[in-house]
């Protein structure tokens, strides 16, 4: 309580010095480095949403001086420890509202959108990924969704970076057991891939990286293909061409399939590649 009261005495200290003085301009990049020095220290004894708001508070200051590469450093450092904040709390079970990942969820947001009015693209994404990252290890597959969606939209210059993401989607999308959507995701990635990957001289035959991104999308399909057993009449014509291709292993996939066996469901698997 002691350490919470000497933040709140500080932080208003800093805070009354923005307010304005009569004929006298407040000195913002002087308080901007203030907030910042507390956010340190605050970091430094394990106060990390305490941190976090001065971190916030900065990032204003910054945003009024119109610097931008400060105001989306201060938002990611704030964003950053409350994310760190939440899984603290979750550690220790205490009960809560989530408010710390909320917080942390809206700094992200701001981040975002202060790089990509920069024009840093790739600043932004990683921050997406960083996002759904955490959301992911957090047990919040459905969540992580719309944030690795968020970062393949941005990383339309950087192919294999946008294959990557879309491969998370899938992933969260077998998390969530939406099975159909994980097929729908990983036929759009092959389909991509064989249209935007390196390829070899005079074929449609990708290589190197996209290769690999290719063999993982078909074998992925052929999984969820013989888990979902779709109908013949709606099957779609590429899933139905990508079965006739195993065709020979189909049978055992099938028996391993209907006894849920996953060892040799991963024997086979390892096969496939």
């Amino acid at each position: 309580m002691a350490a919470e009261g000497d933040f709140l005495a500080r932080y208003r200290a800093v805070s009354n010095k923005l307010k304005k003085r009569f004929l006298r301009k407040p000195n913002v990049a002087e308080a901007s480095e203030q907030f910042g020095q507390l956010a340190k220290e605050l970091k430094q004894q394990d106060c990390l949403q305490y941190a976090a708001f001065c971190n916030l508070a900065m990032a204003r200051c910054e945003q009024t001086l119109f610097n931008a590469p400060g105001e989306a450093l201060a938002l990611t450092d704030a964003a950053r420890l409350f994310l760190s904040s939440e899984k603290e709390n979750r550690a220790l079970q205490a009960p809560g509202f989530d408010e710390h990942l909320q917080a942390a969820l809206n700094c992200y947001s701001f981040a975002v959108k202060v790089f990509i009015e920069m024009n840093q693209p790739v600043m932004a994404a990683s921050l997406c990924l960083e996002l759904g990252n955490a959301l992911k290890e957090m047990n919040r597959p459905g969540e992580a969704v719309v944030h690795y969606q968020r970062a393949a939209e941005l990383q339309t210059q950087t192919p294999i970076e946008a294959l990557l993401s879309m491969g998370e989607i899938a992933t969260c999308k077998i998390l969530t057991r939406d099975y159909d959507g994980a097929l729908s995701i990983f036929t759009e990635t092959q389909l991509m891939c064989q249209e935007r990957g390196l390829q070899l001289p005079g074929t449609s035959t990708p290589v190197g990286a996209f290769l690999d991104i290719v063999a993982k999308c078909e074998i992925s399909r052929v999984l969820l293909l013989m888990l979902l057993e779709p109908p013949p009449q709606k099957l779609l014509p590429e899933h139905a061409q990508t079965l006739e291709r195993y065709a020979w292993d189909k049978s055992v996939l099938q028996m391993a399939c209907q006894e849920k066996d996953t060892e040799s469901l991963k024997s086979l698997q390892t096969e496939l590649w």
